[in-house]
C-alpha cells in the first residue's frame, strides 16, 4: 500500500479508500500533530490505549465511544463532535452504520496498546502494549489480535468464566498499511 501524505487532502475522497480502524496517517511526517483517518462500519475489536492525549473527530455518521477506567462511560457521537481522550484511557468506537473519524495523535508518541474486557462482567481479559519505535500501531493491532485469537485462555474471563469470541480479522488492512509505512520509512532513510 502506498501511503500518500499531503499538507492538504480532500477528506471524503480519501475516506472512500479508507477501511475499518486503519488509523491511516494523512499529513507529512514532519508535522508534529498527526491526523489519522478511518472509515468504520463495525465495532472496534478492542479498546485502544494511547500514551498521549488524543482527540477524535466525528466527520460522518453516528456512533458511540466507550471508555474504561474513566469517570465517563460513553459518549454518543454525531457529525462535528470532538472527543478528548486523556492519555492512558482505554476507549473504543462503536459506529451506527458507516462512520468516518479523524484521530489526532502526537507524531512522536512512544507507546500504544490494546485491551479486551469481558462483555459479561466488565473485567479486563488481556492487554498488549508496545513501543512505537519497534512496531507501528497497525503492526501492534495485528499481533495483539492474532495473539488474542490464538490463545483461548486469553479470551476466558477469570472472574465469571465467560468466553470472548475470536476477533474476525477480515476487512482489516493493518498488515497492508504497516508494510506501506515500513516502505515509506525505508524510502525516507
Amino acid at each position: 500500500m502506498d501511503i500518500e501524505r499531503r499538507r492538504m487532502f480532500h477528506l471524503f475522497k480519501a475516506a472512500k479508500d479508507a477501511g475499518p480502524y486503519d488509523e491511516l496517517p494523512m499529513l507529512p511526517t514532519d508535522f508534529d500533530l498527526q491526523v489519522h483517518l478511518s472509515r468504520n462500519d463495525r465495532p472496534q475489536p478492542f479498546f485502544l490505549i494511547c500514551d498521549h492525549d488524543t482527540q477524535i473527530v466525528q466527520m460522518l455518521g453516528k456512533g458511540r465511544v466507550e471508555f474504561r477506567e474513566s469517570s465517563v462511560n460513553s459518549f454518543d457521537l454525531e457529525v462535528g463532535d470532538f472527543i478528548f481522550v486523556p492519555a492512558g484511557t482505554p476507549h473504543r468506537l462503536i459506529p451506527d452504520g458507516e462512520a468516518v473519524q479523524l484521530r489526532y495523535k502526537a507524531q512522536h508518541h512512544e507507546l500504544e496498546g490494546v485491551v479486551w474486557y469481558c462483555e459479561e462482567c466488565g473485567r479486563e481479559l488481556w492487554r498488549e502494549e508496545w513501543e512505537l519505535a519497534d512496531r507501528s500501531p497497525q503492526e501492534g493491532y495485528v499481533k495483539a489480535c492474532e495473539t488474542f485469537n490464538g490463545d483461548p485462555s486469553l479470551r476466558r474471563c477469570q472472574g465469571c468464566g465467560a468466553v470472548h469470541p475470536a476477533i474476525d480479522l477480515s476487512g482489516f488492512r493493518w498488515g497492508e498499511i504497516a508494510a506501506g509505512l515500513r516502505a515509506e520509512a525505508a524510502g525516507a532513510a
